[in-house]
């Protein structure tokens, strides 16, 4: 850690609030394969590994309205395989659809109705 990153905060988890606290982990775990690391279910709380990043879910009586301001974007590299996924646990993926910024993807809800976007690189886009 170089002393710049002692004064930058480093992002831990995206927290999601919801009253289906348990539908909710199961969808991303089994609809999307994301990994949990962590599930309390007394605090309704688990903690699900997304790559590098980690997605919290934490069960609420009282959430807010959906909101499509934001949405949780996941970088797959076999778009068709996580397609795939999603209709082995009972959910019609939408097609994959080309995108100006130069991916594959396809934009799906949670059971909370949150946005998620699953794309793909149509190139190696680390070689600009």
């Amino acid at each position: 850690m170089t002393s710049l990153d002692k004064d930058r905060p480093a992002l831990f988890a995206v927290e999601i609030r919801s009253a289906r606290w348990e539908s909710l982990v199961a969808w991303y775990r089994d609809a999307l394969g994301l990994r949990v690391l962590l599930r309390v279910v007394d605090d309704r709380y688990a903690l699900l590994a997304a790559g590098s990043a980690r997605l919290a879910i934490l069960g609420r009586d009282q959430t807010p309205p959906e909101s499509r301001r934001w949405s949780l974007a996941f970088e797959v590299e076999q778009l068709e395989a996580v397609r795939g996924r999603r209709a082995a646990a009972g959910q019609e993926p939408p097609a994959a659809t080309a995108n100006p910024e130069g991916v594959r993807e396809c934009v799906v809800t949670d059971p909370d109705g949150n946005r998620i976007r699953l794309f793909t690189w149509n190139h190696d886009h680390t070689k600009g």
